[in-house]
C-alpha cells in the first residue's frame, strides 16, 4: 500500500532532518552509554536503571523509523511560484474575529507541522482550510468545533523561516 505523502514548508521538513539527525547521533550514544552504566549495576532481571534505559531506546528507535518515513513521503512546498497575495500552505495571514474584535496571526503548514500553541494551524484545520485562497479583504466564516468564527482577512505574507 502506498504512504500518504505529506506537505511541508522548507522550515518544517528541516526540523524534521534536524530530530533525525540529533536522535540517530547523539541521543543514541547516550542511550548506549546508559545501557553500559545499568549493565555494571550486575543482574539484569531485577535492574530498573537497565529496563529504563532499553525502553529509552526502544522508543528513540521507534521514533527514528518514524521520522525516516515522513521524510520519504515528504513533498517540500516550492514557494517560488507562489502567489503571496492569496493564503496558501507557508502563509502567514493576520485575520480579525469580526464578533469579539480580537485579531490573530497564523502560519499555514503541512499537519504535521501544525502547533496552535505557536499559532502554527494546519492547512487542514477548519480554520486553515477555510483560509485557503482567500485574500486581505476577504470574509470567511468557519465552522469549528466551539462554533461558527466569522473572521476577516487583514493581510497575507510568506512565512519568513
Amino acid at each position: 500500500m502506498a504512504k500518504k505523502q505529506m506537505l511541508y514548508t522548507q522550515q518544517g521538513y528541516q526540523e524534521l532532518v534536524d530530530e533525525l539527525q540529533y536522535l540517530k547521533i547523539e541521543k543514541r550514544e547516550k542511550i548506549k552509554n546508559d545501557i553500559a552504566v545499568a549493565r555494571s549495576f550486575g543482574d539484569l532481571s531485577e535492574n530498573s536503571e537497565y529496563d529504563e534505559a532499553r525502553n529509552e531506546q526502544a522508543k528513540n528507535e521507534a521514533r527514528i523509523k518514524e521520522l525516516e518515513e515522513l521524510l520519504e513521503n515528504a513533498v517540500i512546498l516550492d514557494e517560488s511560484n507562489i502567489d503571496t497575495s492569496v493564503v496558501s500552505l507557508g502563509s502567514t495571514v493576520k485575520v480579525k474575529n469580526t464578533d469579539s474584535g480580537m485579531e490573530f496571526t497564523y502560519d499555514l503548514v503541512g499537519s504535521n507541522e501544525s502547533n496552535p500553541m505557536e499559532g502554527k494551524i494546519s492547512d487542514q484545520s477548519p480554520i486553515g482550510a477555510a483560509l485557503i485562497g482567500k485574500k486581505a479583504g476577504d470574509n470567511v466564516s468557519v465552522e469549528t468545533p466551539g462554533g461558527t468564527v466569522h473572521l476577516s482577512v487583514l493581510d497575507v505574507t510568506r512565512t519568513q523561516a
